[in-house]
């Protein structure tokens, strides 16, 4: 089975600003299934998030979830939901200085973060919220005070949606990069072989980590010019960038899924 790994939120998910091509979502899930597609989601939301996600939008349940900014991974089958211990191991064993509550009592010294509600912080991941044009400075004193000190990534995103700044501290061995790494090897697939759609700034690691590439044609602009940079200096990355004027659909969201998806030879027509 192919895999077809996609973020949700303004990506498989039409909630943003643009305009949604009606009856995308369940081309999108007859085309997973027709295909024969292993579906990954790769996202920022938690379990609970993620099934109303579900329900709301009709989109159909993953093979596997990658929840949390990659930092939890759950398999899905007939009997529900399954956790995959052997990540939560491998990401104590490979990032051992990682410390929530010492990042939390660290980043408590950094003016301008409003520590996110405690349902979307966890053992792996301590988040905030920040004011998007104060962001430069804001990450200057994360780098002075907590930069390198819990072997952790800091990841900046931008939700277009309630115009908030969002900075997620991770270990360094588990983001949605890593997550999709660690799910590609457990399904015997080459990472080129893995396609992976995104929108936003916390999609650049995997957008250019040597998956092939999908960004919708609402990607942020910040993203789409990371990308571009990130190809020009690797020529070999792949990278496909949705347009629209493709089978009646218009590139963005769960169409622009489908659009790189075809452009990857995952989806075929009989």
């Amino acid at each position: 089975m192919r895999i077809l790994a996609t973020d949700l939120d303004r990506t498989l998910l039409p909630n943003g600003r643009w305009p949604a091509d009606a009856g995308a979502i369940p081309l999108f899930n007859g085309l997973t299934r027709s295909n024969d597609v292993r579906v990954v989601y790769v996202t920022g939301r938690n379990l609970a998030l993620a099934e109303a996600a579900i329900a709301e939008y009709g989109i159909r349940h993953p093979h596997t979830l990658i929840g949390d900014v990659g930092t939890s991974i759950r398999h899905f089958d007939a009997q529900g939901w399954h956790p995959d211990g052997g990540w939560e191991d491998h990401v104590r064993r490979t990032s051992p200085a990682w410390d929530a509550e010492g990042v939390r009592e660290a980043a408590a010294a950094v003016d301008g973060l409003v520590e996110q509600e405690r349902e979307h912080c966890g053992p792996f991941k301590q988040s905030y919220y920040l004011r998007h044009d104060h962001r430069e400075e804001v990450l200057a004193r994360v780098d002075a005070l907590v930069k390198g000190r819990f072997d952790e990534v800091v990841i900046y995103s931008f939700d277009s949606q309630s115009g908030k700044g969002l900075l997620d501290f991770l270990p360094r061995s588990a983001t949605k990069q890593t997550a999709l790494e660690y799910v590609a090897r457990q399904q015997g697939e080459a990472k080129e072989d893995v396609v992976f759609c995104g929108d936003s700034g916390n999609d650049i690691f995997p957008l250019t980590a040597g998956f092939a590439g999908v960004l919708v044609r609402n990607a942020d602009e910040q993203l789409v010019a990371g990308v571009r940079a990130a190809a020009a200096a690797n020529p070999r990355l792949k990278v496909y960038f949705a347009t629209g004027d493709f089978k009646g659909l218009s590139g963005y969201y769960t169409s622009g899924v489908i659009e790189g998806a075809y452009h990857y030879g995952v989806f075929v027509d009989p």
